[in-house]
Formats: structure tokens, sequence, C-alpha cells
């Protein structure tokens, strides 16, 4: 069986609920709240169905290229870990996200659902932490149903975004997307380290 709370933690901090929130209220600014909660929920909708793509295609798309489980998992670590390094000490996610809203694109899909829920990071994630030849499908429902529980947390957060942005301020949500990032590059170490291993027989 999988680790719930550690699945939980892993996907919270790639997808990072609390860094949408002041990027949620950046977008939706000019916005009605009817007309807010609508977009919450089209995001919500739309960064689930992509990266419940990726957990279905994800592996047989890499597959079909004929990539090795090991150099999938070198990579992908390295790339995660790329991305948790811009969280540590570049913009934090909030921070980032916050500029492309403000270039007039304001929709629920861009940049809401993609890249601040359904980022690359969790694209990646999605496909890592359901590898066929790690978990079995039990596994991996069990695994995709956290991640859902996830993004219904982002939701959530959307709905509850202008009391959240009270309490936590910009500055909150740039810690949290700090530490978050933390410990995505430890889990992107830890997939690093697995892929070495599984490449020379250790």
């Amino acid at each position: 069986m999988i680790d719930y709370v550690g699945t939980f933690i892993f996907f919270f901090a790639v997808i990072d609920p609390i860094g949408t929130v002041p990027v949620f209220l950046a977008v939706t600014s000019r916005h009605a709240q009817a007309e807010r909660r609508s977009i919450a929920i089209r995001a919500a909708l739309a960064s689930t169905g992509i990266l419940v793509f990726f957990v279905v295609a994800g592996e047989v798309i890499f597959t079909a290229m004929k990539i090795p489980l090991s150099a999938f998992q070198v990579g992908g670590g390295l790339v995660l870990f790329l991305f948790a390094l811009t969280m540590i000490f570049g913009e934090s996610k909030p921070e980032e996200e916050m500029k492309i809203a403000g270039t007039g694109r304001e929709t629920a899909i861009f940049p809401l659902a993609v890249p601040s829920i359904a980022s690359p990071g969790a694209m990646l994630a999605a496909v890592l932490m359901t590898e066929n030849s790690r978990f079995g499908i039990v596994e991996q429902a069990l695994t995709t149903a956290v991640m859902l529980l996830v993004l219904l947390v982002a939701l959530l957060f959307m709905l509850a975004a202008g009391p959240l942005q009270r309490v936590i301020g910009d500055s909150g949500a740039s810690v949290v997307s700090r530490v978050m990032g933390m410990i995505l590059a430890s889990v992107a170490a830890a997939n690093v380290l697995a892929g070495i291993e599984t490449h020379f027989g250790l």
C-alpha cells in the first residue's frame, strides 16, 4: 500500500495550493464573486483533467519513445530538482505567476490551471508516482485519489482566497512555497538515486 501522508505532502509540494491563492486573487481581481467561483471551479477541473491524463497516458508516451525507466527517473528527478530550486532560490511561485497574471491573459486555463496548479513539476510527478513497473493498479488508483484530494484542497483554497490572503499575506505564501521547494528537492534527489540504482543494478 502507498504512504498516504508522504504522497499527500509530495503532491501538496508540487501543486502548491497555498501559492495558488495570490495568483487566483490577481487573476480574478476585476470579477464578481459568482464569476470568481466559476473561474475557480473551471481551473480545478481543467488542471484535474491534465494531471489525470498524465497519470493514464504519460508513461505510455515515454514507453513509445523507448525511454528506459532508469533514464526517466534520473531525468525526471533532475527536472523536479531544478523546479524545486526555482521555488527556493528564485522568485517563489506566487511572485512569478502573478507577473503572468498581469499580462491580460486572465482566464481559468492560463495562468491558473496551467502553470499554477498543473505545473510542469506536477505533470512529471503524476507520471513518476504511478509508474507501472513500480506500482500496481490499486496503488496507482490510490495515488491518483490522493492527488485528486490535493486538487480539491486547491479548489477550496481558491474559493476561500480572500480570507486566506488576509491571514497569510503575500509573504506567507512565499515562505510556504519555499518550504515546499525544500521538500520537493528531497523527493527529486531520491528519484535520481533510485534511477542510478536501477540502471547500474546496485
